[in-house]
């Protein structure tokens, strides 16, 4: 099916059926839905999930539950700066430094919060991930993973597994409402597409089985424009400087 086809599948019905939370609409968006803390309940209680220091999450609404209980364990996290578009592209809240300086962990965790708490750092001065929490339109049982089409966390992905902050082993998570749960022969990934391992909704959680992570930049699919406006992308780029 037609990625953006399932989006609006989705996004309709989240809508329709009440299901979806503030913002609105969840149209073009990763959709906040009702369920959402109980959904970073059911992950923060997996194993994968108490043994990670290091979180790299996105900064959607529908999983800021799971950023704060990530902060309120002892966790490190980290957050991209919007489209990569600094030098230094990620942001690190260290719940030690934010004690100390007395931040609350609910502001630090907002995108605003995590703008003015977070420390700018750059991939090669970060340690390796553990898990990596994902936003989500729609998901297969098996893994396959639909975001709102922009294509960052995928990019994100291959930005730390090209500094080997990242590898095939790094679980990744998402949580989600059951309706963003879609049969498998709905998503035909493409090749650049992180497959999840962990599936959390409010009711259950799915291992998915997944395998075979993208083990870096796909840089014939990435465009040049897109490329450029990413600093660190560009000099990472195996034809810069010529």
């Amino acid at each position: 099916m037609d990625k953006q086809a399932l989006r609006e599948r989705v996004w309709d019905a989240l809508e329709r059926s009440g299901e979806a939370r503030f913002p609105f609409p969840p149209h073009g968006r990763i959709p906040n839905f009702a369920g959402a803390r109980e959904a970073a309940e059911r992950l923060a209680a997996r194993p994968e999930w108490e043994r990670a220091g290091s979180i790299k999450a996105n900064p959607d609404g529908p999983q800021l539950p799971a950023r704060r209980r990530a902060l309120r364990a002892g966790k490190t996290l980290y957050m991209a700066v919007p489209r990569l578009r600094d030098e230094q592209p990620f942001l690190e809240l260290d719940p030690d430094r934010l004690a100390v300086e007395g931040v609350d962990i609910d502001d630090a965790t907002t995108v605003r919060g995590s703008g003015e708490h977070g420390v700018p750092i750059h991939p090669d001065e970060m340690p390796a991930i553990d898990l990596i929490l994902s936003g989500s339109v729609a998901v297969t049982p098996s893994g396959a993973r639909v975001g709102k089409g922009e294509g960052y966390a995928d990019l994100e992905f291959a930005l730390l597994r090209e500094f080997d902050r990242a590898t095939d082993d790094t679980t990744v998570a998402t949580t989600i409402h059951p309706m963003q749960v879609v049969a498998d022969d709905r998503v035909t990934p493409d090749p650049h597409d992180v497959p999840l391992d962990l599936v959390a909704t409010p009711e259950r959680l799915v291992e998915t089985g997944a395998a075979g992570k993208p083990s870096g930049i796909d840089w014939d699919a990435l465009a040049r424009e897109k490329r450029a406006e990413i600093p660190v992308l560009d000099r990472l780029h195996p034809g810069a400087g010529d």
